[in-house]
């Protein structure tokens, strides 16, 4: 049985340098933003000096202090801002799972690198899960809505249409019926409106 061929730009799309390039940028991207969040609400509502067992301990990721809590929200908030570069780099739904725990496997190994242990805490795990659902949900939400938007070709749009007899068309006058026809919302053509005759009664 012959094989389907593959479609045009596939293999483009999962090269393996390519995926690795974008791992590798989606994985910073994530860093940078918690970076930049957590310094900001340690040193603002804390007034701790951030450190870097902040970011990547997972023993401060503690459900009976405080510090634990802001820390997990600002996790939950990096994972929300990390789609807007997922929507930037992947603009794939249905590569968006992939990706997301992609980043937090990898932030699972550092973490456990940096401490020499595996995370053992509760929440922490509820965290990283909770994080990854988010990113998931709202990531696949906002390639699905970047994919259904209509292409535009031509990079221009105008009401009138110039056919080859030289004639322009108005559009938004067929398309309100106007003239003999009306087009459809598709734009498929326009289609003749024919009246029909009483019928008399038997």
């Amino acid at each position: 049985m012959p094989r389907r061929p593959a479609r045009p730009g596939a293999l483009k799309d999962l090269a393996p340098l390519r995926i690795v390039t974008q791992i590798a940028l989606l994985q910073l991207a994530y860093y940078v933003v918690a970076i930049v969040l957590i310094a900001f609400v340690m040193v603002v509502a804390t007034g701790q000096r951030p450190e870097a067992k902040h970011f990547l301990d997972w023993r401060e990721l503690r459900g009976d202090v405080t510090t634990g809590w802001t820390l997990g929200l600002c996790w939950m908030l990096d994972s929300l801002v990390t789609v807007i570069p997922i929507l930037l780099l992947i603009a794939r739904s249905k590569l968006v799972t992939d990706f997301a725990l992609t980043i937090h496997f990898l932030h699972l190994v550092i973490t456990s690198l940096y401490v020499r242990a595996f995370p053992t805490t509760i929440y922490w795990w509820l965290i990283q899960t909770a994080s990854a659902g988010l990113m998931t949900g709202v990531g696949i939400w906002a390639c699905r809505w970047r994919e259904l938007q209509p292409m535009a070709f031509g990079g221009k749009s105008s009401k009138g249409k110039q056919p080859a007899n030289g004639h322009a068309v108005d559009v938004n006058a067929i398309e309100e019926g106007e003239g003999s026809g009306s087009r459809g919302r598709d734009g498929a053509g326009t289609y003749e409106m024919v009246s029909m005759a009483p019928r008399e009664p038997a």
